[in-house]
């Protein structure tokens, strides 16, 4: 059994029903302003997308066979040869001071870990006279001493190269002599 509708119960469902309608051409009102607004905007872009996508895609190694891969070999190792003298310690000075003063007067200077200190004759002169190729050697590859010394290889500075090295083994025993 069903109750006729009451006239107020009719106003309310159609205030509801014009409301509701109301909110649906405000929502797509405002869904056609965002999409307008969208549209003329520019959205801010990376130059350099592009090329870190390609070097995160980037295979991780390649293939070199015959004539070209020995060329792709070749501008392989020019390239990181170069990268390496890049990185070269203290600007690639040859200067065996200036590398002491950076590097070895550290240890040298007050005789950490049995470093024989800079000018004492004493404690240079059976080092010497091991001869000069030894002790740079030492210098290079490290050294562990029968009596505790230690000297890590090229001073504990992997970026100097062995002509920097040998530089500052030199200027050491000059200042010894």
């Amino acid at each position: 059994m069903s109750r006729p509708t009451h006239p107020d119960d009719k106003k309310t469902a159609r205030q509801f029903s014009i409301m509701f309608a109301l909110l649906v051409l405000l929502a797509l009102f405002l869904l056609f302003m965002a999409i307008m607004v969208y549209r003329t905007v520019e959205l801010p872009t990376n130059p350099n997308a592009a090329a870190a996508t390609a070097a995160r895609i980037a295979p991780v190694g390649a293939v070199y066979a015959g004539n070209t891969g020995r060329a792709a070999m070749q501008a392989a190792a020019e390239a990181a040869s170069k990268a390496a003298a890049s990185q070269v310690a203290y600007g690639g000075t040859t200067d065996g001071k200036e590398i002491y003063d950076h590097l070895c007067s550290a240890c040298h200077a007050s005789g950490v870990a049995g470093a024989p200190t800079t000018g004492d004759k004493a404690k240079w002169a059976p080092r010497i006279a091991e001869g000069i190729d030894t002790l740079v050697k030492h210098a290079i590859d490290g050294y562990h001493g029968p009596d505790g010394n230690f000297m890590p290889p090229k001073g504990g500075n992997p970026a100097l190269t062995d002509e920097q090295v040998t530089n500052a083994v030199h200027w050491l025993v000059d200042q010894a002599k």
